[in-house]
């Protein structure tokens, strides 16, 4: 009796806890998306439309104000004075001490993760890391070239090796290539396994080839 009781506890807590995880998170981030403009938004409606004080707060209004500003900049961006503009941003903004090398990375890491683009993250892999008989999953970015080639005797690449559950952050580690396993799934697929720190299921078995 108390086993089957046991088991339908569990049957029910698996149920309801990812739908109150999701419908958590998806209140957390509206709130959050909502907040970022709330105040301003607020401050216009009550400036030009005459709103009366006592209005309070509108759900809603400031994730309303992020989407807009979010499609008027992409339409902008898509256009040839947008683009011309931007890149203008872009230069001055890359020459300027730390926040180039912080604006960089996070462009690059947000069209690995968001676009088909594949400048910074090429291929899945796995590594023996932070020990031996420990294994990361990593990003093969680029063969290493220059000083750094030249300083080590192995042939090395360059691999990115992200932290859970925010792959935007990690360490870039210099791997022989005979100890660095190409992972026969897609870079997507590697990313919502870091993501969800190993929880999903990966439809097929993830099958190693070693890279040539």
């Amino acid at each position: 009796m108390l086993n089957k009781l046991k088991a339908i506890l569990i049957t029910g807590m698996l149920v309801l806890a990812p739908i109150t995880l999701t419908g958590y998170i998806l209140v957390f981030l509206f709130k959050f998306f909502d907040g970022i403009l709330q105040n301003s938004v607020m401050k216009f409606l009550f400036k030009f439309l005459h709103l009366p004080p006592d209005t309070g707060s509108i759900p809603g209004a400031g994730i309303l104000a992020v989407l807009t500003l979010l499609i008027i900049t992409g339409i902008i961006a898509r256009n040839f004075f947008g683009k011309k503009i931007i890149g203008l941003g872009e230069y001055i903004l890359t020459r300027i001490p730390l926040a180039n090398r912080i604006y960089i990375a996070i462009r690059q890491i947000s069209e690995a993760i968001f676009t088909e683009k594949r400048e910074l993250f090429k291929k899945a892999v796995l590594i023996e890391y932070p020990r031996k008989g420990i294994y990361s999953v990593g990003f093969f970015t680029q063969d290493t070239r220059g000083p750094i080639q030249n300083a080590i005797k192995e042939d090395v690449i360059s691999v990115f090796i992200p932290t859970t559950p925010n792959p935007t952050s990690g360490y870039l580690l210099f791997v022989p290539k005979d100890q660095v396993s190409e992972l026969d799934m897609s870079v997507e697929d590697a990313l919502k396994l870091v993501i969800s720190a190993g929880s999903i299921d990966i439809k097929n078995n993830l099958k190693l080839k070693q890279k040539k």
